[in-house]
């Protein structure tokens, strides 16, 4: 039995974005952090906040909807895992993906951090692709 700490925090995100959770609580890590960081900046979550528990802590990440009430729509429509443990997937700076056109992000762990598709291509650095948002 494997466990994927990251595919988990995105199941849980994923999971959470198809009923309307107004948020939902994560274990901590700072990659975790790092990850949820880019949703924030890229607009797919409205934020997050670290909560002390006495052991690794939790992040609560607060989901984010389009429109009102009654006639909400999701602004994550789709987040997968790409990178496991039974198979990475690395890519040179070349062969950086493009997610739905541009219309979506890949995230990505390179020697600068975390970064987007676009900050990767920006800075000329390949890496593991963690995941793709959009």
């Amino acid at each position: 039995m494997w466990s994927d700490p990251i595919a988990d925090m995105l199941t849980r995100i994923r999971n959470a974005n198809l009923v309307f959770k107004e948020y939902v609580d994560i274990p901590a890590s700072n990659l975790k952090k790092a990850i949820l960081d880019i949703l924030e900046k890229e607009g797919f979550i409205k934020g997050y906040k670290y909560i002390e528990d006495g052991r690794q802590g939790i992040l609560r990440v607060y989901l984010k909807y389009k429109g009102d009430r009654r006639n909400r729509h999701h602004v994550i429509n789709g987040i997968v895992r790409v990178s496991h443990a039974g198979r990475r997937v690395y890519v040179s700076k070349d062969e950086i993906p493009r997610v739905k056109n541009g219309l979506g992000i890949a995230i990505l762990t390179t020697s600068k951090g975390v970064l987007t598709d676009k900050e990767a291509r920006e800075l000329g650095v390949g890496g593991e692709v963690i995941a793709y948002v959009w």
